[in-house]
């Protein structure tokens, strides 16, 4: 089973991915660490990424998620922000393969946390165009992030093992 945490920038998906898996015993990736520099690059100059930038890199994704099903499982931070997005990362899979856990927060609550990061090339302007994107999911696990990392940690837990 591979997780994907979903969420805006700032949602928490990075730390709360290292801890879960830390609990789950599956390796984790960061969905950004697969984009292509064009795609960093542009994000960094403050300018958002269009459905055709990141086609190649939701497709990478889908067939990550495939090989990493393979392995044994992992967890995956990406935003997903989309439908059309979620539905490109479970192309190569079966819902039974692959689960989204959504991290959600007020714009107020991710402003905060993203104006305290210092090493990362999103920046907080761009965080109003990735709520106008979101879509929020229907099919799956939402979690508030407005609580501690450990209480986040311990619901998604529960959560999955209520499944």
């Amino acid at each position: 089973m591979v997780y994907i945490l979903m969420g805006v920038s700032g949602a928490g998906k990075t730390l709360i991915g290292q801890k879960l898996t830390k609990k789950l015993g599956v390796p984790f990736y960061d969905g950004d660490d697969f984009h292509p520099e064009a795609n960093v690059q542009k994000m960094a100059s403050g300018k958002p990424l269009n459905d055709r930038d990141r086609q190649p890199w939701l497709e990478n994704l889908a067939s990550k998620i495939n090989e990493w099903n393979r392995e044994g499982g992992a967890i995956l931070a990406c935003s997903a922000l989309k439908k059309s997005y979620r539905k490109i990362l479970m192309s190569n899979n079966t819902p039974d393969e692959a689960t989204f856990i959504y991290l959600t927060g007020s714009p107020e609550l991710i402003a905060g946390r993203l104006s305290e990061r210092l090493d990362h090339f999103m920046p907080e302007e761009l965080l109003a165009s990735q709520f106008e994107a979101l879509e929020e999911p229907e099919d799956a696990i939402m979690v508030s992030v407005d609580q501690a990392p450990k209480e986040i940690v311990n619901e998604i837990l529960e959560k999955l093992n209520s499944n």
